[in-house]
């Protein structure tokens, strides 16, 4: 049993234009991922993908203007409002995006001991700022005194010393020097090692490859393939949608291929399979439903085409 599941998840936003019309956009349309206990699964895709929006519907965390549809269960169960609020920060964590989201006004000690479940909030909060070579001294710190590299590791201590037994690292590395990333990194492994389940949502595909497990790519809010972190070698034939392929090859220490075209925006999705206007492989078959997600290989794809 998967310890989080997410299946058909879509996503719809509210808004109003002018003269007051109301406008439904759907951003996500079909996200499917599952986390395992020990494993870290991570998430790569475009700017707009619906990656952060993931995690987001995770935790019950979207704006009151947002509409879920799907479903999302942890350790079998669904994931209700109220259930989310109460696993919230204490089974299931988030590593932000943002450094912003550190509390400007409080000293990082006490916000990281505020997260401490079960345990001395001092000795854990101190236990955890060794392990991330966090000096003594920083825990008097406010957020405005601290590095780049500092205020990362102080959200993932926060999220340690929860005891959650899901971690979601939403682009937890930009900004960083090598040096840093590679102990942030090694960090994630060490969790998940531990028996947390951890989904790292990145960019940064090459990032994700020393660490991961496995590899979600997502494009236009849809999960488009889930497959093992080794197919992400050589030329990239053991993948099996297309975009994953071009994604690949697309990188600078690959061919440095471009994908022709654009990602559709959410206002103005194509019918049928939303890669079908930039595939090579595509024929009108493509455009007259969405492709289910099916097994293939040792992994997961959407694509009628996929071999």
């Amino acid at each position: 049993m998967s310890v989080l599941k997410v299946e058909q998840l879509s996503v719809s936003f509210t808004q109003y234009t002018s003269g007051l019309k109301r406008k439904t956009y759907r951003v996500i349309s079909s996200l499917d991922v599952a986390l395992e206990e020990g494993e870290i699964l991570a998430v790569v895709g475009a700017s707009g993908s619906g990656k952060s929006l993931l995690a987001h519907a995770i935790l019950g965390i979207l704006p009151n203007n947002a509409r879920i549809n799907g479903s999302i269960s942890y350790m079998g169960e669904k994931l209700t409002a109220d259930r989310q609020a109460a696993l919230r920060g204490k089974e299931i964590a988030l590593i932000p995006q943002s450094v912003n989201y550190l509390d400007p006004l409080m000293r990082v000690g006490k916000q990281v001991r505020t997260a401490v479940n079960g345990a001395d909030p001092v000795a854990a909060q101190r236990d955890v700022f060794q392990r991330y070579h966090l000096q003594q001294e920083v825990e008097r710190m406010y957020p405005f005194q601290l590095s780049g590299g500092m205020a990362r590791r102080t959200l993932l201590s926060t999220a340690v010393v929860s005891g959650a037994k899901v971690i979601i690292a939403d682009e937890p590395t930009p900004g960083l020097d090598p040096i840093v990333i590679k102990e942030a990194l090694s960090h994630f492994r060490e969790l998940a090692d531990a028996g947390c389940a951890v989904m790292l949502i990145t960019h940064d595909i090459e990032s994700a490859l020393q660490i991961a497990d496995k590899i979600a790519v997502f494009y236009a809010g849809t999960t488009v393939e889930i497959a093992p972190v080794e197919d992400f070698s050589d030329q990239g034939e053991a993948l099996r949608h297309p975009y994953s392929k071009a994604l690949w090859r697309a990188l600078p220490q690959n061919d440095f291929i471009p994908i022709s075209g654009s990602q559709p925006l959410s206002s103005a999705l194509p019918s049928g399979c939303l890669f079908a206007l930039r595939c090579p492989l595509a024929t009108a078959d493509c455009s007259k439903a969405q492709p289910e997600m099916r097994e293939l290989r040792n992994g997961t794809v959407r694509c009628i085409y996929a071999t």
